[in-house]
């Protein structure tokens, strides 16, 4: 059996990772253990499990445990020394630390504590999602509003953390994506998956079908291409939607495949976050060799308006989005 390489060991090897986003993932790790041990737990323990009572700034039904992973990350980021503020999709306002050593910290933290959370009474893989960022505003002072509001090219590093079968972390920095396995007996993330590359092409689509009258027309065509046997393997795709963002993402990022939450009539806007989902994942998915769109424009080069601005998402594997877009303009 190969050495186990431990995160925390790996990124003190990699020259794309700063000493500072190092902590930053350090206190991803720290905080995702706590999640991952909750949601184990989650049948079992009742201040965890079901619905909190109040709409989140999303309007949005809160879950019990969506609170408590809100609150497990933000700790963690206060106390790693690196970050001097963060905003999250549970919180309708950004938070800027107030410790001397969080004013002269030079980074920002954008995340999702626990994405897909309807799903935890029913047993469905869940995932968080962060985003990290340097300042724009000088340092010694706290952080501001347009620290928060940067587009996604400026991304340093972010990832996602996916609480399945096993619990594993990605992140994506300079260089590329690596995966890491929690290892039940070290309780370490283990590199399992160097340099992940997503695959051009894949087999697979995922969305939401209920909602295809509800779209752009020209939607359909692309649908009826992946339904059919005359597209690029003769033979229609499977549909895999599960729900949960990070799981169909990292499906996708694994096996290759399409995700695709379109604006709808109820939402013209789209209804993923920019900041929180969106951005993210496409910082992983062009650093993995895919793509990421609202089906107009890149999504990375979009400028911000808002904490909890939506927009209409394609992600996934380069060719697929790309024949995806060639039928909707």
């Amino acid at each position: 059996m190969s050495k186990l390489v431990f995160l925390s060991d790996f990124v003190l090897q990699e020259q794309d990772v700063s000493p500072d986003i190092a902590k930053v993932l350090a206190a991803v790790e720290i905080a995702s253990k706590i999640v991952s041990h909750d949601i184990r737990q989650a049948g079992l323990v009742d201040h965890i499990l079901g619905a909190q009572g109040l709409d989140n700034i999303q309007g949005e039904a809160q879950q019990k445990l969506d609170l408590v992973a809100d609150d497990a990350f933000i700790d963690a980021f206060q106390n790693c020394g690196a970050v001097c503020g963060i905003a999250s999709e549970e919180n309708e306002d950004f938070v800027a630390f107030t410790s001397d050593e969080a004013k002269n910290a030079d980074l920002i933290v954008l995340f999702d504590p626990l994405d897909g959370s309807s799903n935890i009474d029913v047993n469905v893989s869940i995932g968080t999602i962060f985003s990290i960022y340097r300042r724009v505003s000088a340092k010694g002072t706290p952080a501001t509003l347009e620290d928060m509001l940067q587009p996604g090219t400026e991304q340093v590093a972010a990832g996602y953390v996916l609480y399945g079968s096993s619990t594993m972390l990605i992140y994506a920095a300079a260089k590329g994506v690596n995966g890491f396995t929690l290892d039940p007996q070290s309780n370490q993330f283990c590199l399992s998956h160097p340099n992940l590359l997503m695959p051009s092409v894949g087999r697979m689509y995922a969305m939401n079908e209920g909602n295809i009258n509800a779209c752009d027309p020209k939607l359909k065509s692309y649908l009826a291409y992946c339904q059919s046997d005359e597209n690029d393997f003769n033979a229609p795709y499977s549909g895999r939607y599960i729900g949960s963002l990070v799981a169909d993402f990292h499906r996708n990022l694994i096996k290759g495949g399409i995700y695709i939450y379109p604006a709808v009539h109820a939402h013209p806007a789209g209804r993923l976050r920019l900041l929180y989902e969106c951005n993210p994942l496409a910082f992983i998915a062009e650093k993995s060799g895919g793509l990421a769109t609202t089906g107009q424009e890149r999504i990375l080069e979009l400028k911000p308006t808002s904490l909890h601005q939506r927009v209409p998402y394609f992600v996934g594997s380069k060719n697929m989005v790309e024949k995806a877009m060639s039928l909707l303009q």
